[in-house]
């Protein structure tokens, strides 16, 4: 029979930062259900984060309030099994600090970015030289590491991580329903990308292949999570993000896109966009970074392209050929029902969290009778 355990979850943000929203918080009533009592303290409030979108950075004053917030959570760190931190406790505090608010406590550490590469490929020498390791003297203290890929893997391994997991990102299969019509849009085609005002960088990528594009096939491209996105000569539907609306938008689409940069940074992604499309049976478009490479099976789920010509070639494939673009997408449809699912995941990443606690309460239990003994 299973025993309660107690775990603080420490994420990032809250429920509108895309990483804390799918790597901890869409597993909290699965976890609930199952005999876990969770506590959730974000470092960075909704509010905070909008007003960071806006104005372009955290005000110093919010922040000193949030990591003070986060430093008293962690002085009842006794009352949990498990603490569960999103990526670091203390972004920018030295080291030894974190290593301090954390001591007797197992804690899993969760990645799905290489934020590492904010410390070690900063542009100053100074940070380089002072924090350069240390997410990776944070990973070599866990008792668990679960990363999205394995390029975040191969770095927790080379920090002297003792256990590291592959968790992929999922989505909640309850959300995105079974058997659309077709065609889904209409006789008007639609691409999405689905993001946020941070990530639209990444869609100069396909401001050529998009126009060239439009000059062929009438199409609309639908952006949502970026404010007034606009393509010369591409007729773009910019549309605000919100989770009780986005299931809705992306079901509505044809074709998802997801474009990257191939650097550092983008290795780290785990292409959450994808599995988003493919949930919705979407055929997609995609660059070949990374994990993109491990999702997308070319021809068969999507196209992986590399050039400017790729993106105008596979894009144009479907949108003329409707029934290949119906099963392309029925097959990812399939490939995130078996792989990409919380129902799939959440069983699994439990297992790991009761095994963590368990050795603490060994470990407990172990000190209490030599205690008694002496």
């Amino acid at each position: 029979m299973m025993s309660n355990i107690k775990i603080l979850f420490l994420t990032k943000y809250g429920k509108i930062g895309a990483s804390s929203r799918l790597r901890t918080l869409q597993y909290i009533d699965y976890f609930a259900k199952n005999k876990i009592e969770c506590a959730v303290s974000s470092l960075i409030f909704d509010r905070t984060l909008s007003n960071k979108y806006v104005a372009g950075r955290y005000e110093f004053k919010d922040l000193f309030f949030l990591y003070a917030r986060r430093v008293l959570a962690l002085l009842n760190r006794d009352k949990y099994d498990v603490l569960w931190i999103e990526k670091e406790a203390f972004p920018w505090i030295p080291f030894f600090v974190e290593k301090m608010l954390l001591k007797g406590i197992p804690y899993v550490l969760d990645y799905d970015d290489a934020i590492y590469h904010h410390y070690d490929e900063h542009r100053f020498t100074v940070v380089r030289y002072l924090y350069g390791s240390r997410l990776d003297n944070l990973m070599a203290g866990a008792s668990l590491v679960t990363v999205g890929n394995n390029y975040l893997a191969a770095r927790a391994q080379s920090a002297g991580s003792r256990w590291i997991e592959c968790v992929p990102t999922v989505v909640d299969l309850s959300r995105y329903p079974l058997k659309p019509s077709y065609p889904k849009s209409g006789p008007i085609p639609i691409i999405v990308w689905i993001g946020s005002p941070s990530t639209t960088r990444y869609l100069e990528i396909l401001r050529q292949p998009l126009k060239k594009l439009s000059e062929n096939y009438m199409f609309k491209f639908r952006v949502i999570g970026a404010d007034n996105f606009e393509l010369e000569n591409v007729d773009v539907e910019s549309l605000p993000w919100a989770e009780n609306t986005e299931v809705t938008l992306l079901n509505g689409c044809d074709i998802g896109v997801m474009p990257l940069h191939n650097s550092n940074w983008e290795l780290g992604k785990c292409g959450y966009k994808l599995i988003q499309y493919m949930a919705s049976y979407l055929p997609v478009v995609a660059s070949p970074v990374g994990v993109n490479s491990d999702i997308v099976s070319h021809g068969k789920n999507g196209f992986l392209a590399e050039s400017g010509e790729d993106w105008f070639d596979f894009l144009s494939i479907l949108l003329d050929d409707l029934e290949l673009r119906t099963q392309l997408g029925l097959n990812g449809r399939l490939l995130v029902e078996s792989r990409y699912s919380l129902q799939r995941q959440a069983p699994r990443l439990e297992q790991m969290l009761r095994k963590v606690a368990s050795k603490r309460r060994n470990c407990t239990n172990i000190h209490h009778e030599q205690r008694t003994r002496g």
